[in-house]
């Protein structure tokens, strides 16, 4: 494959499978019939918001390693976002299922979620800026298609239209879209082996997505 390709449409084109397990699996298929039950997305949804510290961290240290002010700067951005945006979306459905500050803090991550958590924050850590952006990449882009998927077969007077607006709506579009750039910016020149691990993160954290929303589905906790 030629590296004159850009890595990002590498990455999706490699990891299309996954996407379509995804799309398909039964978590977003309730999600878009409105059949997902209480249980589930109350399981999702206090994971998530969980995920999104963890997430956010990360981000920061991508604006951290970034190489030049406007990178710093749109990294920065993301992890407000992901802290404040995201968890404000997060903290209306709290209070729809009478979730507490207390009883959040109290619910430990589920196996899924420590173990994405655990990747994005050992990538953060110990790789390059370049193989950290591939790592964070699908969690932005993968949430953007499936939002957009879900809005376009949703069915009318759904109860989680509220999470399908926010993925699906063109503010979080554009953010996406300018994290792709920046991962093809980083991705341009460097290395064959260096690019080979930035594929290895991207389809890591893809399989993690899955892992992730599989997890909710079955209402994962610890088995000991």
């Amino acid at each position: 494959m030629s590296r004159t390709r850009l890595f990002s449409r590498q990455a999706w084109d490699k990891n299309a499978s996954i996407y379509e397990a995804i799309r398909t699996m039964p978590f977003n298929a309730q999600l878009a019939s409105g059949t997902l039950s209480d249980a589930r997305f109350k399981h999702y949804i206090t994971q998530d918001a969980h995920y999104l510290i963890g997430f956010g961290r990360a981000l920061t240290l991508a604006a951290a390693k970034a190489p030049n002010p406007d990178r710093i700067v749109q990294f920065a951005k993301a992890a407000e976002g992901a802290l404040v945006v995201e968890r404000a979306l997060h903290g209306s459905f709290f209070k729809q299922y009478g979730i507490t500050s207390r009883a959040f803090a109290r619910t430990p991550l589920s196996p899924a979620c420590h173990h994405y958590v655990s990747y994005l924050l050992a990538t953060a850590y110990g790789e390059p800026y370049e193989v950290l952006l591939g790592a964070l990449l699908p969690c932005f882009w993968i949430y953007a298609e499936v939002g957009r998927d879900i809005h376009a077969r949703a069915r009318a007077a759904n109860p989680y239209q509220a999470w399908i607006d926010t993925y699906a709506g063109e503010e979080f579009h554009a953010a996406v879209r300018a994290v792709i750039a920046a991962t093809d910016e980083a991705a341009a020149e460097v290395s064959p082996s260096l690019r080979a691990r930035m594929h290895a993160a991207f389809t890591r954290a893809t399989q993690l997505e899955w892992m992730f929303w599989d997890s909710a589905f079955r209402l994962e906790t610890w088995p000991l």
